[in-house]
């Protein structure tokens, strides 16, 4: 299908290839977190974080994979001393998922180094353009959280992500 001329299609090829640039960065922050996790670990981590006491059906949601695949995955996370299982304060059958003190740290450093990373490249944009990027930004997370289908991890579904200290993909 030819989509020559098409405007929707042009400016999605442009967003594409702008968007490169903010995915490296966020990449690169990524890779320098220690221990080396994959990106669905890290996802799991800052859903954590954002939502304290979460359980594992509602992490599953949060991240589109099966139960079964996200309990593998905390799992993983917990033997490495990232993430703890306790009771839930408004059920006793029910579990949360929490951070341990090592698995705070972890993030904090990840979000110190993401900031400084993106700091660095705003502090050379006019502060225009700063205020229309983060505009955008803020426009497409919207329209993405609108429509947002649930989907499957394959890479979930078979091992669970990887070890933690292993990039699993």
């Amino acid at each position: 299908m030819d989509r020559e001329g098409d405007p929707l299609y042009e400016l999605t090829e442009e967003t594409a290839a702008a968007v490169e640039t903010l995915v490296s960065l966020w990449a690169r922050a990524s890779r320098a977190a220690t221990p080396r996790l994959s990106a669905l670990q890290l996802e799991a981590l800052l859903i954590t974080r954002r939502s304290p006491g979460i359980n594992l059906t509602g992490l599953a949601v949060e991240v589109g994979a099966t139960l079964p695949a996200v309990s593998r995955l905390c799992d993983r996370l917990e033997a490495a001393g990232l993430l703890c299982r306790e009771p839930a304060p408004t059920s006793r059958r029910e579990i949360g998922l929490a951070l341990t003190q090592q698995g705070t740290d972890v993030i904090n450093a990840l979000l110190v180094r993401r900031s400084q990373l993106f700091g660095d490249v705003l502090s050379r944009m006019p502060t225009a353009a700063r205020r229309h990027f983060l505009a955008g930004l803020q426009e497409f997370s919207d329209a993405a959280r609108e429509r947002h289908p649930q989907r499957q991890r394959s890479e979930l579904t078979s091992d669970g992500g990887g070890p933690p200290g292993m990039d699993g993909g």
